[in-house]
């Protein structure tokens, strides 16, 4: 089973104003819409994925994002799995961080890898063996196929932390996917093992870039 996992493209929530979980996201920006077409004409030109399975979380950005690649994928629907989203951030969903800081309390998740976001929400551990469990459960329901599942952040480095085995806490060292980046997966049954063929793939934003220059000189 071949797996590629892709960010979703650059989107309101982040770190400042609204915590986005599946309520408070509000989706992407002009940006990441742009990064997303970006992504969709690669993919209709190249071929580069032949996929027989798309998924999505179940937080807009990512569902906004897949609804912009899905016809470079030949789809028109697609499931969406509440085990591909970000940390679960429980009643803090929807609150201004700053709100959050004074009702709950800011905290290092990864200092306090067993304190839960919010409650309802989940641990930087409870985290990390939900992305382990959903992966191994996408590689038993789509053996020897092709599943696109645009995803988070988080869900791509946690899968890096999982399957490579980098200890919690890691080194210090940051592994940060690029909005729209492909990161490719293979599970291969027989050998019970997974293999890494790529990380954060993102030509498609430097195609992008340069059709923009030629576009500013014709005009």
């Amino acid at each position: 089973m071949n797996l590629v996992l892709v960010r979703h493209g650059a989107a309101h929530a982040g770190f400042h104003g609204v915590i986005g979980g599946p309520r408070g996201c509000a989706g992407l920006t002009d940006v990441g819409r742009e990064q997303a077409a970006a992504l969709r004409d690669h993919l209709a030109r190249t071929g580069r994925v032949r996929a027989d399975v798309l998924l999505s979380s179940t937080i807009p950005r990512a569902i906004e994002t897949a609804e912009i690649i899905a016809p470079a994928l030949g789809f028109e629907t697609f499931p969406h799995e509440h085990d591909l989203c970000e940390v679960h951030t429980g009643e803090a969903d929807g609150l201004e961080w700053a709100e959050y800081g004074v009702k709950y309390g800011g905290f290092d998740m990864e200092a306090e890898p067993d304190r839960v976001f919010a409650p309802q929400g989940e641990s930087w551990n409870g985290f990390h063996t939900r992305v382990g469990q959903v992966l191994d459960r996408l590689a038993d329901e789509y053996v020897g196929r092709t599943v696109v599942a645009v995803c988070h952040a988080g869900v791509i480095m946690a899968s890096l932390r999982v399957l490579l085995g980098i200890p919690h806490p890691g080194t210090g060292t940051r592994i940060q996917p690029t909005n729209t980046g492909l990161t490719e997966w293979e599970w291969e049954k027989d050998r019970e093992r997974w293999t890494l063929h790529s990380f954060n793939e993102s030509v498609h934003l430097l195609e992008g870039a340069s059709s923009q220059v030629e576009a500013s000189h014709d005009r």
